[in-house]
This record gives C-alpha cells, sequence and structure tokens, in this order.
C-alpha cells in the first residue's frame, strides 16, 4: 500500500461539499481535513502499489466538483 496526501483548492464556497463528495465517493480516501491557508482541503489516500498516483489524482479527484487545484505530496515511510 501506498499513502498520499492531497493539498486541494476548492471553489468558492464549496470546501464542505467538496469533503463530503471525497469522503463519500473515493474508497482510497482514508481522511480529509479541512485546513487554513493557500489551500481548503488536505486528504489522505491509500492506494495499491500497482495503482498509478498520477491517473488516481487527476481522475479520481481532479474531476470531483467543486475541486479547482490539487497538490499531491507521496510518502516513503511512515515513524
Amino acid at each position: 500500500m501506498h499513502t498520499i496526501f492531497v493539498m486541494i483548492k476548492c471553489e468558492l464556497g464549496q470546501t464542505y461539499k467538496a469533503a463530503a463528495l471525497i469522503a463519500d465517493q473515493v474508497d482510497e480516501a482514508a481522511e480529509v481535513y479541512s485546513t487554513s491557508g493557500g489551500y481548503d482541503l488536505l486528504a489522505k489516500f491509500h492506494l495499491d502499489k500497482a495503482q498509478d498516483i498520477g491517473r488516481f489524482v487527476t481522475e479520481r479527484v481532479q474531476t470531483l466538483p467543486g475541486i479547482k487545484d490539487t497538490y499531491t505530496i507521496t510518502t516513503f515511510s511512515a515513524f
């Protein structure tokens, strides 16, 4: 399993709706947090090792209504 974090910018007024969509419709979503600063949400996803990260983000996350932009962080090890 591979863990990634995706920082998400939402359309104005759509943050809570976008968070609910991620939590409800994306099976790989482990946690979704609202945040302050340059991004509105921080989502943690657990992907299968064989799953393509780029395709996952562009096809499963960026296409959800209310999402404007993303920034993906891949992980190596958990401590």
